[in-house]
């Protein structure tokens, strides 16, 4: 059979469309042409697959092959187009079934021995592969990672002999099955922190509601230790969430089957550019906001960044989707991050502090701060105070509430928006606000009286009719009042002082 056509699967953004690997042989002087749009990683599939096929014990053939990557609009990148072409190019030469390619879907970047290496992006294209009725093969490891997706059944594989062997029908291949559940993962625990009972509570906020959250004190008053054990606090992800996360880790080749359910918490530095915190490049590719989907982006020394910097994370914050749109590629991921971030209160980072030792001026402090857009502190629902600890909370053993009892007060917060509203309460619409953020009378008034004497936004009467109703969850109250209402203004005064 001098044609044979083989299923693979691209990758778009998160979206992993199909991909038809056609191979033709044709009479003429030995020549190898790969068409449909390939990058330089496909092209060099040419040198890959002969040695493989070689090494694996079979004849390469002198003929003029022609490999057509269909639909050819579609950009192809990365090496998982090999085994699809080396099994494309065996069957035209009868060396194996024709037929039985059609059974399954193919992606794996092969060795010049035809040892199958890892490919990235297994889990996303195992995601949308789910539909297609077929089973995938895979690299023994991305077929573990891709096995987590539990309704589709994977074959794991070490070399392309092993994947001729069971299309032959001689040795089938072995189903490849999900990592054992990873041990309990010690997070850092909350009891750890000394004093900081404002900041402790706060963090107990924004863990019930999944809100953003911005620390300001000096440095050494806990405010990064304070962020790392935000994610103790919080239940782990339920399956679809995990996959949501686990896909997102996998396009960029970072994420580990064992870490499946755990809630990523990302912490970019200060230097980091524009496209590596929203994603770009070409192909584009998620950047942190994205790999913090369902997780934590913890941003320390805030003002640090560029601002704008700061400003491409406005609209991720409040629509929790990115797009990146380039020349030639446009891309889609999604960034539903918990924003929690931390500054000094000026350049120094001692203005207010007790020892003195500031000695930076007002428009030094103004500029400092300055570097901070209102419309990007606007859609921050909690701002606080982190202030210095003293000598005698340093002294003794820390016996503080440990993060395992505090998560029990924030899982029945959550449970209880989940069966409200089907999301948590920092998700919620402007129109959703309206209906499930209701106050009593007795706390609409309190609030009116608040954004008349703070000057507060439409957006931040929003956030703190959505920090409130968090506050009224957890204490397992089915009304917002007034008491809710103060608690959640004290959290916005911050950004008006």
């Amino acid at each position: 059979m001098a044609l044979a056509v083989a299923h693979s699967r691209g990758l778009d953004g998160l979206n992993a469309p199909p991909v038809l690997v056609e191979v033709h042989l044709a009479s003429g002087l030995p020549s190898f042409t790969l068409v449909g749009l390939p990058d330089t990683e496909v092209k060099e599939a040419r040198d890959r697959v002969r040695a493989a096929i070689i090494n694996s014990g079979f004849e390469f053939p002198a003929r003029r092959i022609t490999v057509n990557l269909a639909p050819a609009d579609l950009p192809k990148e990365s090496g998982r187009f090999d085994l699809p072409i080396a099994l494309g190019i065996l069957a035209a030469c009868n060396l194996i079934p024709a037929k039985a390619l059609d059974a399954y879907e193919f992606a794996g970047e092969l060795s010049l021995s035809g040892a199958l290496r890892p490919i990235r992006g297994a889990l996303a294209m195992a995601l949308q592969a789910a539909d297609s009725g077929k089973s995938f093969i895979l690299p023994a490891t991305s077929a573990q990672e891709a096995a987590l997706i539990g309704n589709l059944n994977i074959l794991a594989a070490n070399t392309l002999l092993e994947v001729c062997a069971h299309l032959h029908g001689e040795a089938p291949l072995p189903a490849a099955q999900p990592p054992a559940p990873a041990a309990t993962t010690a997070l850092p625990d909350l009891c750890e922190v000394r004093g900081q009972n404002q900041a402790k509570r706060a963090l107990e906020i924004a863990a019930a509601g999944t809100h953003s959250l911005l620390m300001v004190g000096p440095p050494g008053s806990g405010k990064s230790m304070l962020a790392m054990r935000l994610p103790g606090l919080m239940p782990g992800l339920d399956n679809q969430a995990a996959q949501a996360s686990a896909a997102v880790m996998s396009l960029v080749g970072q994420f580990r089957p064992e870490s499946f359910g755990i809630r990523p918490f990302r912490q970019p530095h200060h230097t980091a550019s524009a496209v590596a915190l929203v994603g770009g490049g070409n192909p584009p590719r998620p950047g942190e906001i994205s790999l913090a989907h369902q997780g934590v982006l913890f941003l320390d020394e805030l003002p640090e960044f560029d601002r704008k910097v700061l400003e491409t994370l406005r609209e991720p914050l409040e629509s929790g989707r990115i797009h990146i749109a380039r020349a030639a590629r446009h891309a889609e991921f999604p960034a539903e991050f918990q924003l929690v971030a931390a500054m000094n209160p000026c350049p120094c980072g001692f203005h207010g502090h007790s020892n003195g030792k500031c000695r930076c001026t007002p428009d030094q402090i103004a500029r400092y701060r300055g570097k901070l857009s209102g419309p990007f502190l606007d859609r921050i629902d909690l701002l606080i105070e982190v202030p210095a600890l003293p000598a005698e909370a340093l002294s003794g053993k820390a016996n503080g509430e440990r993060s395992a009892d505090v998560r029990q007060r924030v899982e029945p917060a959550l449970a209880r928006q989940q069966t409200r509203q089907g999301k948590p309460n920092a998700r919620l619409s402007a129109g959703e606000v309206e209906v499930h953020c209701v106050p009593d009378a007795a706390g609409a008034t309190l609030l009116k009286q608040a954004i008349s004497r703070l000057d507060l936004s439409a957006r931040a009467w929003h956030r703190i009719l959505k920090v409130a109703r968090t506050i009224a969850d957890l204490s397992a109250s089915d009304s917002i009042m007034a008491p809710h209402i103060a608690e959640a203004i004290q959290y916005r005064r911050l950004a008006h002082d």
